[in-house]
């Protein structure tokens, strides 16, 4: 297996580097468009990229640049080639080509482009001004203006400094102080804010109002602006800002693309593009976009902390995951900037307290990294503006607070009447409801009394003459008690009694379990398959299980002695990568088994079903897991199991995102050859880590050819793994565990069985990969 791994090695990292330098030498059309400060912005014109600060603490830069047709991803890290050198930044703001930012440790100012030579990263600020504290940067078309100021100080707001980017014939960019943006007026104001344009800079006055300064200010027509604005926000030729008091949006200037800003809607944040502006609501942190923009493209169900705008594309961070995400302005543009899976900073690092309507956000949410704080300080803080509102198909189930946001809970797991009418559950109609069922209760026990009636009438008086049965009934005892092997249904309407075993299965009443699920309500549904349906639950203890309830067929084919005996199987499988089984219930005809709830949800759904994706080292750490699952079934388990439906849907993710193999219940194998059933789970399982290594579904439509080994295997085969590898992720520093990765799937899909390797070898293999640790 190791001479396999190295065999073609070479080969695919200088494919994968041959395409990685395609990708970074494509371009775009140019247009100027700008946006404020913060922790992302973008650059703009045909050298165009983003940058954001990352959460890992330490405020490093996070860059990407436009995609291209390569298969490779369009990251770009801090330490390529393209961006080396970079220190840890404060705050962030774009030009035409290159970007500014503050330095998190000093306060001084820092700028480059996209287009400094190999290695290095030459800083575009005049040596006159190296030195100097700022607190506030804004980047326009061909100059920077910066306040005066540290960064980290409260209250230290100055006066501006401004400086020229001037292009040279080849393309590159150098720094050069002039007086094009002095203004002697404007040198003796305090500015709180400040924004660039092409040919103009504006400031927030600290004592409320605008200022605008430069060879194209007064085109913009700002005069005698006396109000206080929280953002400002410029396009090439004009400027908008978010009111504090009323929290709408107001423009100046030559705004004829960008339309109207809608009116009533409060904001948080701005970002300008060409023509287009898009800004975070105040209410529920959704997106707004007005001006020439492709709307469909814009995120309907997503929350977002900060966003910034290059010529035609939106990024932002997302509240709920702090994960990167683009839209696009113009949908036959295709100037596609594709994000790396990073967790990046949701606002800038500051001191002091937060104001009212913020909260101070808790980095130990975040449950993909360890981390007390987000900033290079522990006396910083990151305050973000509170959400009081949900997007549709959410309920507002917790306020915000000094140290956390506002909590939205989806409408499937609404519970009482303060969710009804946000959800469209109306409280009448469940009144209705409630009505009715008395009504059918009544007239019900009316009927079942008379028929109790007649049958007494004619059976009682038999019941004399009636001889005594002889024999007594077998007993079973297993993990899931004692009680008489009958399928008399009286017997079966009865709740059977748990007794000792290795799973110690707890006995549940139906009763207890309708409550939990809500009388098993299709809002707490969290999927159906062959079996029955799965339901979500809240224990009267408060615990949180998923409840399996077996449908009619399901309940005609198994008698309850084929029931029983699977059962006590069931009871006795636990394994950290097993989603193991609570209880069961055996009452009123029902079939109930009660598992751990894995909150993650599927694989699939990361995978292809929209919610948030999985970075490499999760990736990788998940096939491992569920690889050590199935082995664990195939070798371990007293008898064997085979799953026979190993796929990414029965793959679930816990609260700590470990890997959970699922839907194997009441698969038990009575075959003579388990070897060759053993070898249908290891080839499943080779599509699952063909589907985490691309992205793409076992067997998609739209996609030539349909079929996932069909396209991925011949690929593999021919030392282009990096072809199949998935363009939504960024890419680690080390691509060879995933070549590893592909290597390990091409095994396990091998056509001739014999050739297959055991759950063992591909458990091994993938753990050795994790151990190595050369992802990151």
């Amino acid at each position: 297996m190791h001479h396999q791994f190295k065999a073609m090695h070479f080969l695919r990292s200088s494919l994968f580097f041959f395409l990685l330098l395609l990708l970074l030498l494509s371009s775009s059309m140019s247009v100027s468009g700008f946006g404020s400060m913060g922790p992302i912005s973008a650059s703009f014109g045909q050298n165009s990229f983003f940058c954001a600060i990352d959460a890992s603490g330490k405020q490093d830069v996070i860059c990407w640049a436009k995609n291209s047709s390569s298969p490779s991803s369009s990251f770009l890290s801090s330490n390529s080639a393209s961006f080396s050198n970079i220190p840890s930044m404060a705050v962030l703001s774009g030009g035409e080509g290159f970007l500014c930012g503050i330095l998190a440790n000093t306060s001084q100012a820092f700028c480059w482009s996209s287009n400094s030579s190999p290695g290095t990263t030459t800083d575009l600020v005049p040596s006159v001004y190296k030195n100097t504290a700022y607190s506030r940067i804004a980047a326009g078309t061909n100059h920077v203006c910066a306040v005066r100021g540290s960064y980290y100080s409260y209250h230290d707001l100055g006066t501006v400094d401004c400086w020229d980017i001037v292009r040279k014939g080849n393309n590159t960019l150098s720094s050069v102080q002039t007086n094009l943006f002095y203004d002697e007026y404007v040198s003796t104001i305090v500015l709180k804010d400040v924004i660039s344009g092409e040919g103009f800079s504006c400031g927030g006055v600290r004592d409320g109002g605008i200022v605008c300064w430069g060879p194209d200010s007064e085109s913009l027509g700002v005069f005698n602006v006396t109000e206080s604005f929280k953002v400002l926000a410029s396009g090439k030729s004009f400027l908008c800002g978010i009111s504090e008091l009323s929290g709408e949006v107001k423009c100046w200037g030559n705004n004829d693309f960008v339309s109207v800003p809608p009116v009533g809607i409060r904001f948080v944040s701005l970002a300008a593009g060409a023509n287009h502006f898009c800004g975070i609501r105040e209410d529920n942190h959704g997106v707004e976009c007005w001006g020439s923009f492709n709307y469909s493209s814009v995120p309907k169900n997503s929350g977002f902390m900060a966003i910034a705008s290059s010529d035609f594309t939106t990024c932002g961070i997302r509240e709920n995951d702090l994960v990167l995400d683009c839209w696009f302005a113009n949908v036959s543009s295709p100037t596609d900037f594709d994000p790396p899976l990073e967790l990046c900073s949701p606002g800038l690092c500051t001191p002091g307290p937060c104001s009212t309507g913020e909260f101070a956000f808790n980095a130990s949410i975040l449950s993909e990294q360890d981390l007390t704080s987000l900033c290079v300080r522990k006396d910083l803080k990151i305050c973000s503006p509170c959400g009081s509102n949900c997007s549709e198909g959410f309920f507002l189930s917790s306020p915000c607070t000094e140290i956390a946001d506002r909590v939205c809970t989806a409408c499937s797991l609404c519970q009482n009447s303060s969710c009804w009418d946000i959800c469209g559950l109306q409280p009448s109609s469940q009144k209705h409801w409630h009505q009715l069922h008395r009504l059918v209760l009544i007239i019900g026990c009316s009927a079942l009394g008379l028929l109790l009636i007649v049958i007494s009438w004619c059976i009682v008086p038999r019941l004399f003459t009636t001889r005594k049965e002889e024999g007594s009934k077998k007993q079973f005892k297993s993990c899931i008690g004692k009680h008489e092997l009958d399928t008399d249904a009286i017997a079966d309407s009865l709740p059977h009694p748990a007794s000792a075993c290795p799973g110690m299965a707890q006995v549940f009443r139906l009763s207890e379990l309708k409550d939990a699920t809500n009388g098993f309500k299709e809002f707490n549904e969290l999927g159906r398959g062959s079996y029955g349906f799965v339901y979500k639950a809240v224990l009267a203890d408060g615990r949180q299980v998923a409840v399996k309830r077996a449908n009619a067929a399901t309940i005609i084919h198994t008698n309850i002695r084929e029931f029983e005996m699977e059962l006590e199987v069931l009871c006795n499988i636990r394994h950290s990568n097993i989603v193991n089984l609570l209880g069961y219930c055996l009452e009123m005809g029902e079939r109930l088994l009660v598992y751990e709830f894995m909150p993650r949800g599927t694989l699939h759904d990361h995978l292809h079903g929209g919610l948030s994706p999985l970075n490499w080292s999760l990736r990788l750490k998940i096939s491992m897991q569920a690889a050590k699952g199935l082995e664990y079934l195939h070798k371990d388990s007293a008898p064997p199991i085979i799953h026979r439906d190993v796929k990414t849907l029965n793959i679930l993710l816990d609260s700590d995102w470990g890997a959970r193999i699922a839907d194997f219940g009441l698969l038990t194998s009575c075959e003579r050859d388990l070897t060759t059933d053993m070898k249908s789970d290891v080839h499943n399982f080779g599509i699952v880590l063909l589907e985490i290594l691309s992205g793409r579904k076992a067997y998609d439509i739209e996609y030539v050819p349909p079929g996932i080994v069909e396209w991925a295997l011949p690929l593999i085969k021919q030392g282009k793994a990096a072809a199949i590898i998935d363009r939504n992720v960024a890419l680690p520093r080390n691509v060879e565990p995933l070549f590893k990765l592909a290597d390990i799937a091409e095994l396990a899909i091998r056509e001739n069985p014999s050739e297959l390797p055991t759950m063992s070898q591909v458990a091994t293999w993938l753990e050795q990969i994790v151990k190595d640790g050369l992802i990151l």
